[in-house]
């Protein structure tokens, strides 16, 4: 865990209320209708969550299955060498 110097997390609080200020400013700026459409997209956005993790692969590529006999092999979990029981 990163610590931060008391200075440092009093700036970032003073910038998240700023934040919540702004945005409360910004939203009372719109028509109510729009205001009501923007929340429950932003709530059903919250509700869905973050999309999985794409695999790591070049820009383009396909995924593309191992072929039939191929696959990779299973790995069993082994004990760690080298360790002394205590």
């Amino acid at each position: 865990m990163t610590k931060h110097s008391k200075r440092e997390r009093e700036r970032r609080a003073e910038e998240s209320e700023r934040v919540r200020q702004i945005e409360a400013a910004w939203i009372g700026s719109l028509p109510p209708a729009v205001a009501k459409a923007f929340t429950t997209s932003v709530e059903a956005a919250r509700a869905r969550g973050p999309e999985p993790r794409r695999p790591d692969m070049a820009p383009g590529t396909l995924p593309r299955p191992p072929r039939p006999g191929h696959e990779p092999k299973i790995k069993e979990r082994e004990p760690a060498r080298g360790r002394r029981d205590r």
